[in-house]
């Protein structure tokens, strides 16, 4: 398995509320890219987020962060994510 990390920083206050009506067009994105396993969006608060992808290989992972940037444009929601994420991915080691 293959995950994916992004961390969203500085972003507008209400940005997970913004999302949330999003909710089910997130997760038939997600769910629709092949090797999809899992995602989640967490809310650490003060206008930073957390979105983890857990796909079963590389390239699945790597589709899941273009189509979240390409959500984000369509939903218009460029001006409560301003800044880009700082992505981290890699290979799964250990499951439990």
């Amino acid at each position: 398995m293959y995950t994916t990390v992004r961390h969203y920083q500085d972003e507008a206050s209400d940005v997970v509320e913004q999302i949330r009506v999003h909710a089910d067009r997130l997760r038939g994105l997600m769910s629709g890219i092949d090797g999809f396993v899992a995602y989640y969006l967490v809310d650490t608060g003060g206008g930073s987020l957390v979105t983890v992808s857990v796909f079963a290989d590389r390239a699945g992972a790597e589709e899941s962060t273009r189509a979240a940037a390409k959500l984000i444009g369509e939903l218009g929601m460029a001006d409560a994510l301003p800044h880009p994420p700082t992505i981290m991915q890699g290979e799964v080691a250990v499951q439990a």
